[in-house]
């Protein structure tokens, strides 16, 4: 897909479509066609700097109804840095663009397109946007940022998500400047795996929620896409960049469970560090007879929750990443404020471009 020959930029071909130096186009992938007959494409922007360097894929709604990953790469598109651009990017704002029209996280096939890896060009829906979106996109990058949020009715605490038994993924995850770093292994059919088996390191964005646009968790994801571009040296660092505090890493998380039905009541934020046996939340009956405290099982950092505060027992209401046997440095939590960072260095321009979403 990218050319360099003997450390000249050449051209990119996407889809049969020419990108030069310096130049940046988009592309239109034909991915189905709906019954109606009218086609479905995927929009690609492709951007292919004058300087050689690594090529970048980033991905977002992957799950059709995950939207704030569309609206952190429509504002990285913008930055005046990529006029400094070494080596290319490839950004895809909607990979599953049939469940962004339907606001879903799933095909019209009800099939988990980060399920459906590596996929084949006969099989189903599923099967063969993965398949193409491997085939057009993955095989010819380096590297690859994938873009997400909590599921329907769930919120995600910025983080990055990465196999971090590679030391050269997790610098890069730690590159990308969120708080909390979790090691995560691969998923059989995710489009992580399929990279990876192809020999592309993807690390995984998520923040906020489904169908929602989280103004802090989009800042948050577009500095963290400039902080790995410059970690591998598609950016220049100005001189006026700050180094965000280092991150949590931490290796694994857990789920905590709704010991039974009723109304939730939850008193520990999103990003709260939290000490085994403290009280996160209370279920109510609903004529607010009992309270259930609902504790947290070990030492850690709430990752993730609901967000539904009518509950059933079993329901999943808080992702702990666990930090027990871990020295935590509590700066990584405090230090994080995406809002007021986003108007300096790299990023300002956008910042003064664009009134904050609310």
């Amino acid at each position: 897909m990218a050319g360099e020959q003997g450390g000249v930029r050449s051209d990119v071909s996407l889809a049969g479509t020419a990108v030069a130096p310096g130049e940046r186009r988009q592309v239109d992938i034909q991915i189905a066609e709906l019954s109606s007959g009218f086609p479905v494409r995927m929009p690609v922007h492709v951007i292919n700097g004058c300087h050689p360097g690594p090529q970048l894929f980033i991905s977002a709604a992957l799950h059709g109804d995950e939207i704030n990953g569309v609206e952190i790469i429509r504002r990285f598109t913008r930055l005046t840095a990529l006029r400094d651009l070494c080596g290319t990017v490839v950004a895809v704002p909607i990979v599953n663009t049939p469940g962004f029209l339907y606001q879903s996280r799933y095909l019209p096939d009800r099939r988990d397109l980060n399920r459906s890896f590596p996929g084949s060009h006969d099989g189903s829906l599923a099967g063969r946007i993965a398949r193409c979106f491997l085939d057009e996109i993955v095989s010819g990058s380096s590297w690859g940022i994938d873009l997400h949020t909590g599921s329907h009715h769930r919120s995600n605490y910025p983080q990055v998500r990465a196999s971090l038994d590679s030391p050269e993924i997790e610098a890069v995850a730690r590159a990308f400047g969120v708080p909390v770093v979790l090691n995560a292994g691969f998923r059989q059919g995710s489009l992580r795996e399929a990279a990876n088996s192809l020999g592309v390191p993807v690390v995984v964005y998520e923040a906020g929620e489904a169908l929602r646009f989280d103004e802090a968790g989009i800042r948050a994801g577009v500095r963290g896409i400039i902080g790995v571009m410059q970690h591998l040296a598609m950016l220049p660092v100005r001189e006026d960049h700050a180094e965000p505090a280092e991150p949590l890493v931490l290796r694994s998380s857990r789920w905590v469970r709704a010991p039974c039905s009723g109304v939730l009541r939850v008193i520990e934020p999103l990003g709260a560090q939290v000490r085994r046996n403290q009280v996160l939340a209370f279920i109510s009956d609903p004529w607010g007879m009992t309270d259930t405290e609902i504790e947290a099982p070990a030492d850690g950092v709430i990752v993730g929750r609901t967000n539904l505060p009518v509950v059933h027992d079993g329901d999943a209401l808080f992702n702990i990443a666990l930090s027990t046997g871990t020295q935590i440095d509590a700066r990584a939590l405090d230090d994080f404020s995406p809002l007021e960072q986003y108007e300096t260095g790299e990023t300002a321009d956008l910042a003064r471009a664009e009134r904050q979403i609310v």
